[in-house]
């Protein structure tokens, strides 16, 4: 994968970002994405090697569409700023999350604003034994890694059926449990960078399952 060659594809796009831009530049856009897709599908194989629960996802499905969804967002630009994908996907929800760009680059998982019952399965998890989650959380390693993500959206009350002293009402507040570790574009030029995907992905990993397993009973 040339990551030079997708960064200057996604800053030249957001100077110019425009449809008729884009249609000019289409057979170059497709070279980038293709060859993402490529990288996609091999770190596809290399992460079901050090997972033995790992669930292939097909790169072309994987990837998210580089534009924006006007109809929600109206006031932003035409085209993203990166590419996105998730990999290790038994749904859209708890996949392991790879997104490059000029703005923001992230490696996430985790469950971002769940519906109500998949909130409240992660939060019965919790009140059952969130003895774990919070071992799995304060691991130094984690936190040297992650940063918990928050949009400012958590109760500031017990959710229902759960008291004000709850061991865990810090974690039961919370109605995202996503967790993403930032890179710089400085990473994702090392030649080591697929190695670095791996030691994420495997730190992540009994967070993420810890998630999995509640939500799927």
């Amino acid at each position: 994968m040339n990551w030079k060659e997708l960064f200057d594809f996604l800053t030249t796009l957001q100077r110019n970002n425009n449809k008729e831009w884009m249609d000019e530049n289409r057979k170059r856009y497709k070279l980038v994405r293709d060859s993402f897709i490529q990288w996609l599908q091999d770190m596809d194989l290399k992460l079901s090697k050090v997972d033995p629960n790992y669930t292939h996802t097909d790169a072309r499905k994987a990837l998210n569409r580089i534009n924006n969804n006007l109809l929600y967002h109206p006031n932003k630009p035409i085209y993203k700023d990166n590419f996105g994908a998730g990999l290790d996907q038994v749904s859209k929800q708890g996949d392991f999350y790879i997104q490059i760009g000029v703005g923001n680059s992230i490696l996430a998982g985790g469950f971002y604003k769940p519906g109500p019952k998949l909130l409240k399965s992660i939060r019965d998890a919790i009140d059952y034994n969130g003895e774990e989650l919070k071992k799995i959380i304060n691991k130094k390693s984690f936190k040297d890694t992650f940063e918990f993500i928050d949009d400012g959206d958590s109760l500031v009350t017990a959710p229902k059926g759960f008291s004000q002293d709850h061991e865990h009402i810090d974690l039961l507040r919370k109605k995202t449990f996503a967790a993403m570790h930032t890179l710089t574009k400085k990473d994702i030029l090392k030649p080591d960078f697929d190695e670095h995907v791996i030691r994420v992905y495997k730190e992540m990993l009994p967070f993420r399952k810890y998630l999995n397993q509640a939500t799927s009973v």
